[in-house]
C-alpha cells in the first residue's frame, strides 16, 4: 500500500516543530484518555496493546523523543514480537516526536503508511460561556457503549473491549448521549477533562440524523462540560479524511496542531 497522497511527514514535522511543547503535551493527555491495557517503554518508545479492541492508537509503538533512535532493527523486532504475542500487526506510529532515523528506517524498508490523522485544539475561553450544563452526562458505562455500538453502527463484539478501555480512564470522563423518542440514540461524545485541557472523543452521530445541527450540539454540551470543570482548552484527533468532522471542528474555532500516521511492514 502506497502512502496517501495526502500525509507528508516533512511537513508536518516542519508545522509542529515550533509547537513540540504542545505536541508532547497533547500526546500525554491523548494516552491518558484513551488508556491502552499494556504499557511498556523501551526508552522512550511508548508500546501500547489491548487485546481487547483492535484501534491502532491502542496497539503502536509511539516513539517520544526524537534524539531516540539507538538499535532501531533490534527495538522493531523485540517489539514485533510483543505484538505477535496480542495478535496484533506492528504499528509504529509516526508524529513529529518519531526520530527521523527512524522514519528513514522504515522509508527504506518500504513501510505502508495509511490512517493520517488531525490533531486540533480550541481556546474554549472564548465560547460562548453558560451558566450550566444543558445536557448532563450518564454515568451509565455500558448504556454509553450500547448507544455508541448503535449510532456509529460498530461491531456489538467490541462491546467488552471498549467498556474496559472507558472504565479504565483516569481523568474525569462526562459520557454524552443524545436521543430521541421513538428512536433512541442519535449521537454519543465522550469528554475527558484533564486539568486545563479537554479531550473530545467517540464523538458520533446516527447517519440517518446528521446535517441537522446535532454534532454541532453534543459538541457544545460535552465543552461546556469540561469548560465548567475547568478546561481552558479543548483537544480532538480526526481522521484527515473525515470532511464533515473536519468541518464541524473548525466551525468550532478548533485548529491543526500536528498530524500523525500509521506505519507498518504489512497492512493491519
Amino acid at each position: 500500500m502506497s502512502p496517501p497522497p495526502s500525509f507528508d511527514a516533512r511537513n508536518t514535522e516542519v508545522s509542529a516543530m515550533s509547537d513540540l511543547p504542545n505536541v508532547r503535551r497533547l500526546e500525554a493527555v491523548g494516552f491518558r484518555a484513551w488508556p491502552a491495557a499494556s504499557v511498556i517503554y523501551d526508552g522512550s518508545w511508548l508500546i501500547r496493546l489491548t487485546a481487547g479492541h483492535p484501534s491502532k492508537r491502542l496497539n503502536s509503538v509511539n516513539p517520544l523523543d526524537p534524539a531516540d533512535y539507538g538499535d532501531i532493527p533490534i527495538r522493531l523486532e523485540k517489539a514485533a514480537k510483543r505484538f505477535s504475542d496480542y495478535g496484533r500487526p506492528l504499528l509504529v506510529r509516526q508524529t513529529p516526536l518519531t526520530p527521523k532515523q527512524l522514519v528513514a528506517h522504515m522509508d527504506e524498508a518500504g513501510w505502508s503508511t495509511f490512517g493520517e490523522t488531525i490533531v486540533m485544539m480550541a481556546d474554549v475561553t472564548v465560547t460562548e460561556s453558560a451558566d450550566g450544563v444543558d445536557h448532563l452526562p450518564s454515568r451509565d458505562v455500558g448504556r454509553f457503549v450500547d448507544a455508541r455500538i448503535r449510532v456509529c453502527n460498530e461491531d456489538p463484539m467490541l462491546k467488552p473491549g471498549l467498556t474496559e478501555i472507558i472504565n479504565a480512564i483516569k481523568p474525569p470522563a462526562g459520557l454524552f448521549i443524545f436521543e430521541e423518542r421513538n428512536f433512541g440514540p442519535v449521537a454519543v461524545s465522550l469528554a475527558v477533562q484533564d486539568n486545563d485541557l479537554a479531550g473530545i472523543l467517540q464523538l458520533g452521530v446516527k447517519a440517518e440524523r446528521q446535517g441537522q445541527g446535532i454534532g454541532t450540539d453534543i459538541l457544545g454540551a460535552s465543552i461546556r462540560w469540561a469548560k465548567i470543570r475547568g478546561a481552558r482548552r479543548a483537544w480532538v484527533q480526526v481522521e484527515a479524511d473525515n470532511a464533515a468532522g473536519l468541518a464541524l471542528y473548525r466551525k468550532t474555532g478548533f485548529r491543526e496542531v500536528y498530524r500523525y500516521a500509521y506505519r507498518g511492514p504489512e497492512n493491519p
